[in-house]
């Protein structure tokens, strides 16, 4: 069996402890150092080669978010953010997203986090999917669209449309590409379901509206949708949508996680299916598991949905479109560089 080697990087001794034996407690994992800062941790990637990195964002001499720029630039490698659940250190999680990092986990209580514990299982199951990620992916270096055998590209009316987004690992990142290259004109709102805990989505929306023509928020109780808007599902709610007249609403449910997650892209995909006459484009990006193939299988019952899957070749996991193809529900897959042309195309 090929062991994972961890490189785990904080400030704090205590932590640096607590996060290895966590570790050291998978048989699959052998953490091969620590570093106690940025700078100590970059000298030590470019001597021991870790399979992956654990980094606190908040260390003194070169915090996590300067270490992370000089990582991805100079040796390329995944890293797990380590981050505290304030306001600050959702932004700064986010930023790290963007930037490259592939995962991130919140500590339970801070800086120091004596409830550690609580995510253990999370910090072992996160390091295990983020060393089987391709770094090379994060970068794409060409956009293809590629017809799904047997289905053929038909236009849906942009009247009444729905766009609808679902993504978990690497999803920041890639909903920076798609929702930055839509126009502020797109003739229909957008509902996105992105895999994240409370305190995250919200800082995650304000820094893609950003960066973006249209406007991008974290949907809130009852709001009519608005085209040429984009709603997040607020991290640890679902997001469902529903009808009055001809208008659309945001309903969030603090229900059951279904599939392990709340918010669920099942759950916002079944949704829409359950108004029976709505226009969807649908869009199922990179992330671990299967979340979102049962939504599109009600959608596609319909008739009056297209399924939009990212491509292997540029998925940092390729895992919820993997089962969406498997399922035979995907009109395109499509490379991240394209998906808001396909959008953009079905409109027409």
């Amino acid at each position: 069996m090929l062991l994972i080697n961890v490189l785990v990087v904080d400030d704090s001794a205590f932590m640096r402890k607590l996060i290895s034996d966590y570790l050291r407690s998978e048989s699959s994992i052998e953490v091969i150092g620590t570093a106690r800062n940025g700078e100590d941790a970059i000298k030590k990637i470019k001597r021991l080669r870790p399979d992956v990195v654990t980094l606190d964002i908040e260390m003194p001499v070169m915090n996590g978010l300067e270490a992370l720029k000089v990582i991805m630039d100079e040796h390329p490698v995944p890293v797990v953010m380590l981050s505290s659940t304030t306001r600050e250190g959702a932004d700064e999680t986010v930023k790290a997203m963007s930037i490259g990092a592939v995962d991130f986990l919140a500590k339970p209580s801070g800086t120091i986090s004596l409830d550690l514990y609580k995510v253990q299982s999370d910090i072992v199951s996160k390091v295990i999917e983020a060393s089987k990620v391709n770094m090379g992916k994060l970068v794409p270096e060409k956009s293809r669209v590629s017809l799904v055998e047997g289905s053929k590209i038909k236009g849906l009316s942009a009247k009444n449309a729905l766009i609808a987004i679902g993504t978990s690992t690497g999803g920041p990142r890639a909903l920076q590409k798609v929702l930055g290259e839509l126009p502020r004109a797109i003739p229909a709102p957008i509902v996105i379901v992105q895999h994240m805990p409370p305190g995250f989505t919200k800082s995650l929306a304000t820094r893609l509206d950003g960066l973006s023509d249209i406007t991008i928020k974290e949907a809130e109780q009852g709001e009519k949708l608005k085209k040429g808007t984009a709603y997040i599902a607020p991290g640890g709610q679902h997001l469902k949508i529903v009808s009055k007249g001809d208008a659309l609403f945001a309903q969030l449910d603090g229900g059951e996680p279904v599939n392990g997650h709340r918010p669920s892209v099942d759950v916002l995909f079944g949704s829409i299916a359950a108004l029976g006459h709505q226009n969807t484009i649908a869009v199922i990006m990179t992330g671990m598991g299967s979340d979102g193939t049962k939504g599109l299988a009600s959608l596609k019952r319909l008739g009056r949905a297209r399924v939009i899957a990212e491509a292997e070749e540029t998925c940092i996991v390729y895992g919820m479109p993997k089962a969406a193809v498997a399922g035979g529900y995907v009109d395109q897959s499509v490379e991240l560089g394209e998906i808001s042309h396909s959008i953009l195309n079905y409109l027409r």
